[in-house]
């Protein structure tokens, strides 16, 4: 008996997240790499329903015209990641990777990201509901083409900008009705949510952007009986501070100012120079210390665009806090590590474990994965340790 596919369906996927994705995949299968970084592979997850390597098929939507194997030499060239036996062992899977790839949406994405897009993906939409029929002619051709038995949708593209909240729909019905709209308000990552729950796909959201957080699109995950994920990978200083900031709290320090410098020089960071991007990511990254504290410190979050570090990303904390007898003290961290190979592996667990909930009959976000994220959706708990627990209860469970 064959073993069933899965397909993954990536938003920007022939971005650095991506193509690292599909380069591991490869090393995965052909045991050129083994599975550090990788959360699925921990011993007390072995018992789970989860997916092989070789079941994945890779496709996706981009608003570039180029190519993985292009993305993969630039990666290697400026960022020094992906070794020489890594690409040549996965040029072929690249390549076909690609033939699985369709031009993207536009739709209220911003300036800075519109202007990156070339060829095909240029021609907008008409309309916010021909750009979901679209998505959802692509998505079925996908699964149709590759005779999948199941697809997930991950959204690793860069960065939208802000949404207010008062354009947030509260319901489905609310929801079809800016559909309709000629200046509907939902940006693309949330049209791309719409187009995989209706078709009963699950949506991960891997980025800051708004994707499925509205009510209203999670009622439709509801009805559909699929699931959803996310928001905004924790791959670096946001995760050291969901380690560290409970620390502060057991042992009653009062943190009085919280100051985090990001610089590195990818795609992602040349969208977030844009202040209007730069503004939804630092508001993911700015609002665990609150809630974990109880109270809110001083915070200076900035993001800089340095070209020359490509994918090496580097995070500078200062942390000033006040212990007893009112004495100030300080702790300072320096996290440099490669932005895309962080992240990639992650996505590779939240499909897994997204697929295994799937199969057990989960319907709405998956509170459960919230450790993966800077923003869950389904628990307002920033607490690391607490949100891997939640991962591990629900993996017992499955027993």
């Amino acid at each position: 008996m064959s073993k069933p596919r899965l397909g993954i369906w990536l938003i920007g996927a022939r971005g650095g997240i991506a193509t690292t994705l599909a380069g591991g995949l490869t090393a995965l299968r052909k045991r050129l790499s083994d599975d550090c970084g990788l959360v699925s592979m921990l011993p007390k997850f072995a018992h789970l329903p989860l997916v092989d390597w070789d079941q994945l098929v890779v496709g996706g939507h981009e608003i570039r015209e180029t190519s993985l194997w292009d993305e993969a030499l630039r990666l290697h060239r400026d960022s020094r990641v992906l070794d020489v036996e890594v690409l040549d062992a996965c040029r072929d899977d690249l390549q076909q990777i690609d033939t699985n790839i369709r031009p993207g949406v536009l739709w209220n994405v911003g300036d800075t990201i519109r202007q990156l897009a070339t060829g095909q993906a240029c021609q907008q939409a008409s309309s916010a509901k021909q750009a979901v029929a679209q998505v959802q002619a692509d998505l079925s051709e996908f699964r149709r083409l590759n005779e999948l038995d199941d697809v997930i949708v991950v959204n690793v593209a860069s960065t939208e900008p802000l949404i207010d909240e008062k354009h947030w729909p509260e319901t489905w019905a609310e929801t079809e009705r800016l559909l309709e709209q000629p200046n509907c308000p939902l940006p693309a990552s949330s049209l791309y949510a719409i187009g995989a729950l209706d078709l009963g796909i699950p949506y991960i959201n891997f980025t800051p952007s708004l994707g499925a957080t509205p009510l209203g699109i999670d009622q439709l995950a509801r009805e559909r009986g699929t699931c959803h994920a996310g928001r905004d990978g924790k791959t670096g200083e946001t995760l050291l501070k969901s380690v560290l900031a409970p620390m502060f709290a057991a042992r009653n320090l009062e943190v009085m100012s919280w100051v985090g410098c990001n610089i590195f020089g990818n795609l992602d960071s040349q969208v977030l120079d844009d202040p209007q991007n730069k503004a939804a990511k630092a508001k993911c990254k700015d609002q665990q210390l609150a809630s974990v504290l109880g109270y809110s410190p001083e915070t200076v979050v900035s993001i800089e665009h340095v070209a020359s570090l490509g994918d090496r990303k580097t995070a500078w904390d200062h942390v000033h806090f006040r212990g007893f007898l009112n004495t100030p003290m300080t702790l300072q961290f320096t996290w440099q590590g490669c932005d895309s190979l962080l992240a990639a592996p992650l996505v590779l667990d939240l499909i897994r474990f997204t697929h295994a909930a799937q199969g057990h009959g989960a319907v709405g976000p998956l509170s459960f994965l919230s450790s993966f994220f800077k923003s869950p959706i389904g628990t307002s708990n920033q607490v690391f340790s607490d949100q891997f627990r939640l991962l591990e209860d629900w993996s017992e469970g499955l027993r």
